[in-house]
């Protein structure tokens, strides 16, 4: 056995935590580096297709086209479905425009238009033209609707059936019909005009005798998703009642495809990074974003800050010369500043989480407000008592004690609210809160932070 081989079938090309060991992918490089096309094979063929997935993600990048030329054969629909936005990007950039709609051929419609909307206008319509007809109509009216909106969600493959068949009637229906999707729980039922008025599952389905009828079975409460409608939105109504699969209706009501649990999950899985990310100005923060895209994502948030940084700096300069006569007070003020920025962003946090997650709406925002105040006011007054304490006893000097304390207490307070207000005004504005919330939040601590503690130092006599 060569050290390429692997050493048993025991999925031993995976750690305990079920990732892929390094010697597995050093292994896997080697043989395609040296061109060994079937050992590569040998090697990959018993992982799954997200394994698969994750092999192409932990392979430099510009190994990828080679080793996707290596082992074409495992390289299907189901494994370009799994993989890291950039990193498909990049692979299917090494496939023909026939390849690519072979593999967008295999997949349901949501998925293969995962993979088309990211190419360029031309390779996307080269990928088109070499599908079926069916199938890019699909696509193409898929493709029609916004970005993250429920009609790039949902696929098309669904089954459906008239509310005057009977149990029976449906069951030969999906015993009959070998076209019909494979993967669905629930059976939609619709009116004469395709407008979806009822849901069963297939549970009820094989449960009940076969001449009843399927309006004496279903259930008429359902869910109803418009094609317009934002996925993260999606994903809280499918949070919100449980649901397993949604229909997803166009503007005149009539069925057009469905949205299922697992795609939500993604869907929830993005926005929660996609959130932190935001927060941070890191862009899309992922490690296999193009340098240049990370530099441009980054450089603009922290000019951005740069800019806002210029008001505390003008703060501390109008206070040089009480700085001056105490230089004690330039070693406390970033603690003033440094807590309240902390205690913004800890609000700004619950803030942004709540108005994602429909937690927090208009009916419920003075009291959020007065939560969030009444929290900061507690938090203020413990961490006051305890700097005004310790600088004190540390200084032996009271007044200093009772300056900073009060300026801890009134930014801690001035954090808790900005770190509410900011978010909110925001959302009202119809601006993603997670974006800018936390250039204006510190902006706001450090300088209310500075100007109430060299303020206070300097109307109380402090320094003389």
């Amino acid at each position: 056995m060569t050290e390429l081989d692997l050493p048993e079938a025991d999925t031993s090309e995976l750690d305990e935590d079920d990732r892929l060991k390094p010697e597995f992918v050093r292994a896997v490089c080697e043989a395609v580096d040296r061109g060994d096309d079937e050992a590569a094979r040998e090697l990959v063929e018993p992982l799954h297709p997200a394994d698969l997935a994750d092999l192409f993600e932990l392979v430099p990048g510009e190994q990828r086209a080679a080793l996707a030329a290596a082992i074409a054969e495992r390289l299907n629909g189901d494994v370009l479905a799994e993989m890291n936005d950039w990193v498909r990007e990049a692979v299917i950039e090494a496939l023909t425009a026939t390849q690519v709609a072979d593999l967008a051929a295999q997949l349901d419609t949501d998925d293969a238009v995962a993979i088309i909307e990211d190419l360029d206008d031309a390779d996307q319509r080269a990928v088109l033209r070499a599908l079926d007809p069916d199938d890019r109509a699909a696509i193409e009216e898929a493709l029609s609707y916004p970005e993250e909106s429920a009609g790039r969600l949902m696929q098309r493959e669904l089954v459906a059936v008239p509310e005057h068949w009977t149990v029976g009637d449906a069951l030969d229906y999906l015993r009959a019909d070998e076209v019909l999707t494979t993967d669905f729980w629930e059976i939609f039922v619709v009116d004469p005009a395709h407008r979806p008025v009822g849901t069963c599952q297939l549970s009820w389905i094989l449960r009940t005798p076969r001449s009843v009828a399927i309006g004496d079975v279903m259930a008429r409460e359902q869910t109803l998703i418009p094609v317009d409608m934002d996925q993260e939105e999606v994903a809280l109504r499918f949070q919100k009642y449980a649901l397993i699969s949604a229909a997803v209706v166009d503007g005149s009501g009539r069925l057009v495809g469905m949205i299922t649990v697992d795609d939500v999950v993604h869907i929830i899985q993005a926005e929660a990074g996609e959130d932190a990310l935001l927060l941070s100005g890191a862009g899309e923060g992922d490690i296999n974003e193009p340098i240049r895209d990370s530099y441009k994502a980054r450089v603009r948030w922290l000019i951005t800050n740069l800019m806002t940084a210029l008001l505390p700096a003008t703060i501390i300069g109008a206070f040089g010369a009480t700085i001056d006569r105490m230089v004690t007070l330039a070693a406390l003020m970033p603690i003033v500043a440094g807590l309240g920025g902390n205690a913004g962003t800890q609000t700004m946090a619950v803030t942004v989480r709540a108005l994602a997650t429909n937690q927090l709406t208009q009916s419920n925002t003075l009291r959020a407000i007065r939560r969030e105040m009444i929290i900061a006011l507690m938090n203020g007054a413990t961490v006051a008592a305890l700097i005004g304490t310790g600088v004190t006893l540390w200084f032996g000097n009271p007044e200093l004690g009772v300056v900073i304390g009060t300026a801890m207490l009134l930014n801690v307070v001035i954090a808790g609210f900005a770190g509410v207000f900011v978010p909110l005004t925001l959302d009202r504005f119809n601006a993603d809160p997670a974006v800018a919330s936390s250039i204006f939040v510190t902006m706001t601590t450090d300088s209310m932070g500075f100007l109430v503690f060299l303020g206070l130092a300097t109307v109380s006599g402090l320094t003389g």
